[in-house]
C-alpha cells in the first residue's frame, strides 16, 4: 500500500511535529485539535518553527511555503476519512487513546494504517478498540519529531507484515532513522533511559551530590551530550512519573518504582522547562 495522504490526531508538541515532517516530505497532511484555540495555538507553532528554519537559513521561504500549503487545520475527526496513515499523538492516557482509535476506526477507509504515538503503552491494548488490529502499529517519535532522527515501529502479534513494510517506508521517506521493535513496556529506548533517570534522581534526593555535579559527572564521564537531571526537565517530570508507573504497573520491577521526590515535584507542578522549574530554574 502506498501512503498518499497522512493525518495526526493532537497538534501539541508532538502532534504539530509529525505534521511539519509530513507535510516537509510532500504528504498532504490533516491534523486536528479537540477545539479551535488548541488548534490555532498548534498552527501557529508550526509556522514559527519554519519562519525560524527561513531565518536560519535552514530551509527556503518556498520549502516553507509549501509545507503550510500541505497543512489543514481541522476539529472534526470525520476530515480523516481519505487518509491513508492518521497517527494518534494525544496525551499519554491508555482510554482516550482507545476512543480515538474507536472513532477513527469508523471515520476511515477500510485500508488505512492507524498509529500511535505512544512512548510506553501497550499498542496491542489501543488495538482491540479497533476492528482492524491488523492495521495497528505503534510509531513512536521522540521529542522534537522534527528535529530527533529515531523512529521505534512497534510491531504488535496482530499487525501484518504489509502494514510494517509500508510504515517502514513510509519512515524512510520522512528521513527517520527506524528501529524494529516488539510491543513490550517501554519498547527500547526508554527502557534504557527511564532507569537511568530515575536512578540519577534518587542520588540527588539521598544527597550523594548536588544536581550540578551529578550533570557533570554524566557529561564529563559518560560523555553524553546532556546530564540526567538537566534531561529530566527536557522531558517533562510529568511524563517521566507516567512513564515510571505505567512501566511498573507491567512490570513491577523495582528500577521501574517512581521516587517519592518526583511525585513531590509533579503534584507541585514543577514538570521542567514546560513549567518554567523543574530541578532548575528556566
Amino acid at each position: 500500500m502506498e501512503i498518499k495522504k497522512v493525518g495526526v490526531v493532537g497538534c501539541g508538541m508532538m502532534g504539530s511535529g509529525i505534521a511539519i515532517l509530513s507535510a516537509q516530505a510532500g504528504y498532504p497532511t490533516t491534523v486536528s485539535e479537540v477545539n479551535d484555540d488548541l488548534l490555532n495555538k498548534g498552527l501557529a507553532s508550526i509556522d514559527k518553527f519554519l519562519v525560524n528554519g527561513v531565518e536560519k537559513d535552514r530551509i527556503s521561504q518556498q520549502d516553507k511555503d509549501g509545507t503550510i500549503a500541505r497543512i489543514k487545520g481541522t476539529t472534526d475527526m470525520k476530515d480523516f476519512h481519505d487518509c491513508d496513515l492518521v497517527i494518534e499523538a494525544a496525551v499519554e492516557n491508555l482510554d482516550l487513546k482507545k476512543k480515538i482509535f474507536t472513532n477513527l476506526d469508523q471515520v476511515c477507509q477500510e485500508r488505512a494504517i492507524l498509529a500511535t504515538n505512544t512512548s510506553g503503552l501497550s499498542v496491542i491494548d489501543i488495538s482491540t478498540a479497533t476492528k482492524r488490529p491488523d492495521k495497528i502499529l505503534g510509531l513512536h517519535f521522540f521529542n522534537p519529531p522534527q528535529i530527533m532522527k529515531l523512529l521505534e515501529i512497534v510491531r504488535t502479534i496482530a499487525v501484518s507484515d504489509e502494514t510494517m513494510e509500508t510504515c517502514r517506508q513510509f519512515g524512510n521517506s520522512i528521513g527517520k532513522t527506524i528501529v524494529m521493535v516488539k510491543d513490550t513496556p517501554a519498547f527500547v529506548v526508554n527502557a534504557l533511559l527511564v532507569p537511568y533517570l530515575l536512578n540519577a534522581i534518587r542520588m540527588f534526593d539521598a544527597g550523594i551530590a548536588t544536581k550540578e555535579d551529578i550533570d557533570t559527572a554524566a557529561k564529563a564521564g559518560l560523555n553524553y551530550p546532556m546530564g540526567p537531571l538537566t534531561l529530566c526537565d527536557h522531558v517533562g517530570l510529568d511524563t517521566l512519573l507516567f512513564l515510571s508507573d505505567a512501566t511498573y504497573e507491567q512490570l513491577k520491577d523495582p528500577q521501574w518504582a517512581a521516587p517519592t521526590i518526583l511525585r513531590k515535584m509533579v503534584a507541585a507542578g514543577w514538570y521542567g522547562r514546560k513549567s518554567g522549574k523543574g530541578f532548575y530554574e528556566y
